[in-house]
């Protein structure tokens, strides 16, 4: 099957094109025909997104991406137009409901011009099947989901059966790249921006706190963190300035503790999934597959750590290519592919939604850090 799939969700205004199939045991197969990707700049001097800024932009690009998505595809598949697709999918949440909106909208219209089934589809969904697109991943896995808006740790076992063992009660992870950016100058989007500047840096140098370390269910807490990053900032100023260097320390050991903050977390995740008695059911003695999804997932650092710890618990780490770890249409269209597949389609009466969890059975995560010990 064809699918177009079009990510509005936030910031990035994207679109692509895949064929593929899932066999009758579910054994995923893709290919990705095009994946444009265009983000979006003019958030930078604000040093977060602006959902009313994000929203204009998308209505001014998406057309562009769209066609460009189609035109690229076209170059590997000489008869690909609208025509030739079985289906159209789009991000119809979560997200900045203005971008969602356009998204939704444009995606409507394509599928009403051209006669073809349509799709709303969760964006967490598309992160947490990117692995099953790139690495043709079977189920069951456990999934670490870190984004600019998500941290979640989920036992991904069927296509729409996913179990959330931990979630953030603050902040996600990419939010505190971004304001750890935002609070050194480095600009925006602020992951990359850590990143490069913690490659001269001295991870030993501060020792941050660990808040919720060693503790059960394997949730996540980075106010405390942030907050410890801003207080020790505070402090080199008192001295005048804060050099290079030290902006450079500062970022290498944030870096430092996000990561080890993570492997705990995922180790604590780890031992409540084997207790799963269903689980190691279908194991069948294999080990567990370790995917770590979403735009975070970039980060060096963390990727080295996680194979590291892979390797401790006898598993397999997937992480997709970079170009697939933010948010791209790629994602989109194969969730969108996986439910087609499964019978799956939906009116044009679907509505935009801000927030859907992926485990609706999951509560809402409200709370307040401690803090834990150092690294």
């Amino acid at each position: 099957m064809r699918l177009l799939g079009i990510e509005t969700s936030c910031d990035e205004t994207a679109a692509a094109v895949i064929d593929g199939h899932v066999a009758s045991d579910g054994t995923p197969s893709g290919r990705i025909l095009s994946n444009i990707v265009l983000s979006q700049k003019d958030h930078a001097a604000f040093g977060g997104v602006v959902p009313e800024i994000a929203a204009r932009a998308h209505v001014m690009a998406i057309d562009s991406v769209i066609m460009t998505a189609m035109k690229q595809a076209a170059i590997e598949q000489a008869d690909l137009e609208f025509t030739a697709l079985d289906a159209i999918a789009v991000s119809s949440g979560p997200g900045l409901i203005g971008g969602l909106i356009v998204g939704l909208m444009g995606a409507k219209a394509l599928a009403l011009a051209h006669d073809l089934p349509f799709l709303g589809i969760n964006h967490l969904e598309g992160h947490a099947l990117t692995a099953r697109l790139s690495d043709g991943l079977a189920y069951p896995y456990l999934l670490l989901l870190v984004s600019g808006g998500h941290s979640q740790i989920l036992l991904v076992s069927g296509l729409g059966r996913y179990d959330r063992l931990g979630s953030t009660i603050d902040d996600a992870l990419g939010e505190a790249f971004d304001k750890t950016a935002k609070l050194l100058g480095l600009g925006y989007p602020g992951g990359p921006a850590v990143e490069r500047a913690a490659l001269g840096g001295d991870a030993d140098r501060f020792r941050f706190p660990m808040p919720l370390r060693g503790k059960m269910p394997p949730n996540f807490s980075f106010s405390g963190l942030k907050t410890a990053v801003r207080q020790q900032a505070g402090e080199l100023l008192k001295s005048g300035h804060l050099s290079d260097q030290d902006v450079a320390d500062l970022c290498a050991s944030f870096q430092k503790t996000v990561a080890a903050i993570v492997e705990d977390r995922l180790i604590r995740a780890w031992e409540l999934a084997m207790q799963r008695a269903d689980l190691q059911a279908v194991l069948m003695g294999q080990p567990l597959p370790l995917v770590v999804a979403g735009g975070v997932a970039a980060n060096m650092v963390l990727r080295t750590h996680l194979t590291q710890l892979a390797d401790r618990l006898g598993t397999r780490i997937v992480t997709p290519p970079l170009n697939l770890c933010g948010d791209n249409g790629a994602m989109i269209a194969w969730a969108g592919l996986e439910r087609f597949s499964a019978g799956e389609s939906h009116d044009f009466s679907l509505a935009p939604r801000a927030r859907w969890p992926l485990d609706m059975k999951a509560p809402t995560m409200i709370g307040h850090g401690r803090a834990g010990a150092k690294v």
